[in-house]
């Protein structure tokens, strides 16, 4: 658990940063997220359900099934379960509030461009590669 840290949020390669209020991967997170102009290519879950907060900017969202949405400033959260495989990209730089429950152990992206699926856990150790969509 720690207080009051900034990092990338998803890994060196997101250009997400995240100021977290509070993190514990066992009781859950608070944080502000800066999505930085532009997205990564890979889809990917979460280890945890979030609610989160638009404040300013426009994200879009696609999920591996192609579904398209659209999030700009709400009083409403958006909930993402963290078996939603999708990937998030920001029009202009923009920014959210998320609370964020407990971690499981696993999670994964998906490459298309590679049809690779890999299973992450803490410390984004990498558990297992296959080849195709596999959450």
């Amino acid at each position: 658990m720690f207080l009051f840290k900034k990092r990338k949020d998803g890994g060196k390669d997101s250009p997400v940063n995240a100021y977290f209020l509070v993190e514990s991967k066992r009781f859950g997170s608070i944080a502000f997220l800066k999505f930085n102009k532009g997205g990564r290519e890979v889809f990917h879950t979460h280890a945890f359900n979030a609610l989160t907060w638009f404040i300013k900017g426009d994200l879009k969202e696609e999920d591996v099934n192609g579904n398209l949405y659209t999030y700009s400033k709400s009083f409403t959260p958006k909930l993402t379960p963290k078996d939603k495989n999708h990937r998030v990209s920001a029009t202009v730089d923009s920014w959210c509030f998320t609370l964020r429950g407990s971690w499981c152990d696993k999670w994964v992206e998906y490459d298309r461009t590679k049809n690779q699926t890999t299973e992450f856990t803490h410390g984004r150790a990498i558990v297992s590669v296959t080849t195709g969509l596999n959450v």
